[in-house]
């Protein structure tokens, strides 16, 4: 029996047990927490009022359309898409005054009337952002060279108050890296594949079940019925090659065919150090660059809500505001999200929670009354997308042991740095490391 080790319960490492284990592959993955998800996962709130209190996010990651590969194993693991998401067409509001909303207009039309419909802006900005968008797609998305989105904005001669109102949320969403540092290609790839792709690919799909819940939960209850197994609770510590295959945490009396690693950078290097072959590599990803995702969860009376499910702030520390209520039915919660370093990495957490509360308070006329609030921060939340970052194959210079994560560099290589450390980056690392497994199973 074909037996894969996969280290790591996130999304990349389960989407890889799931695409094995659907080929027969018999799958045991090592999580070291006691929830599956990784940096996408569930939490418990803190200080909890009920037992009925019902669990947080450790961020607020974006959905769109365009993530195809994550829709299709989350339909493949049995889960009703229309239960797991409030669908809507692209719609970014930045208060204090702008808006760009496609219309359910094919494509590229649905871009073309959102462009030039689009509320807040100066006809000198707007035709700003509308040349831009078009001289983007008339060069393919792409650049000559890499550079800074800073850069490229200047470049395109975009003005100071546009950048405030669309250039600087979005890219802080989609990259979460300063503009200062971020890849202006990667964020032309996540344009291609919204704004520019079909219709429905810039759709907005906001979550409405914790991210445990989203994927990796559904895909474990797979790999189980597949006789796959789950082990929660185990941080592998070491990795071991023999003449039988790969042992894990020292256990000979267990071996496995193959190892897919899809834990982050930094544990990543730990496991691969010892390896002679690997001591590059693992070099490469104990330095490995990160940027930080701090969520403020504000508790207020059920009865207080948003305008709508999400919205931006412009020059303020909250960049994103979410309304729990409307897709958790979590009623009176709000979530703001802050990505990458900033001013508010100075601030302790009640600090930035009376910040962000006077924000809403004076920006959007929530009540000035927050009955708990709670502070999430990951330090490693994504990777920092920065031009011509040099990100690692699924493929590893040891036949049997394969890199899955949002840091990997994509399709053997293919398209390197294609994706910034989104969901359906961590997926489809996970879906091309399993097909390299595959491939070397057949062949052992």
């Amino acid at each position: 029996m074909r037996k894969v080790a996969i280290i790591g319960g996130g999304y990349a490492g389960m989407a890889a047990s799931v695409e094995l284990a659907a080929a027969g592959v018999s799958v045991t993955v090592f999580e070291a927490g006691k929830v599956l998800g990784g940096r996408a996962r569930r939490v418990d709130r803190a200080n909890r009022s009920t037992a009925n209190d019902s669990p947080l996010d450790n961020g607020q990651h974006l959905v769109i359309g365009a993530y195809s590969e994550l829709l299709r194993l989350m339909q493949h693991c049995g889960v009703d898409l229309e239960a797991a998401f409030l669908r809507q067409p692209m719609r970014l509001q930045v208060e204090p005054d702008f808006l760009l909303a496609c219309p359910a207009l094919p494509a590229p039309l649905h871009l073309a009337v959102g462009l030039i419909r689009a509320k807040g802006l100066s006809w000198a900005e707007r035709w700003a952002l509308i040349r831009t968008i078009e001289v983007s797609k008339w060069r393919r998305w792409r650049l000559r060279q890499d550079m800074t989105v800073v850069q490229w904005l200047a470049q395109q001669r975009q003005p100071a108050s546009l950048i405030a109102k669309f250039w600087s949320p979005l890219t802080l969403a989609a990259l979460n890296t300063p503009l200062e540092l971020a890849s202006a290609q990667v964020l032309l790839n996540v344009l291609r594949d919204s704004l520019g792709g079909r219709r429905a690919a810039s759709d907005l799909m906001l979550p409405k079940v914790d991210f445990s819940a989203l994927f990796p939960d559904p895909a474990a209850r797979f790999v189980q019925n597949k006789n796959g197994y789950i082990q929660l609770g185990h941080r592998v510590k070491r990795l071991d090659s023999n003449t039988h295959g790969w042992c894990v945490d020292g256990n000979e009396q267990e071996s496995f065919s193959a190892v897919i690693c899809a834990v982050p950078p930094h544990q990543a290097a730990s496991l691969l150090q010892p390896f002679p072959e690997l001591a590059a590599l693992a070099g490469q990803l104990a330095t490995w660059p990160y940027q930080p995702i701090v969520t403020v969860y504000l508790q207020y009376a059920a009865d207080v809500q948003l305008s709508t499910p999400m919205l931006g702030l412009a020059d303020a520390y909250s960049q994103w505001v979410f309304d729990r209520g409307v897709t958790h039915e979590q009623h009176g919660l709000i979530a703001v999200v802050i990505s990458a370093q900033g001013l508010h990495s100075g601030l302790s957490h009640d600090e930035l929670a009376l910040a962000v509360q006077a924000e809403l308070h004076q920006q959007l006329g929530l009540p000035d009354l927050v009955l708990r609030q709670q502070v999430i921060t990951e330090k490693r939340a994504t990777f920092a997308c920065t031009p011509d970052l040099v990100r690692p194959s699924n493929q590893t210079a040891m036949a049997g042991l394969f890199l899955a994560g949002d840091f990997t560099a994509g399709l053997a290589g293919k398209d390197r740095g294609e994706y910034p450390a989104t969901l359906e980056g961590a997926v489809r690392s996970g879906v091309n490391a399993a097909r390299l497994a595959l491939k070397y199973l057949a062949k052992e």
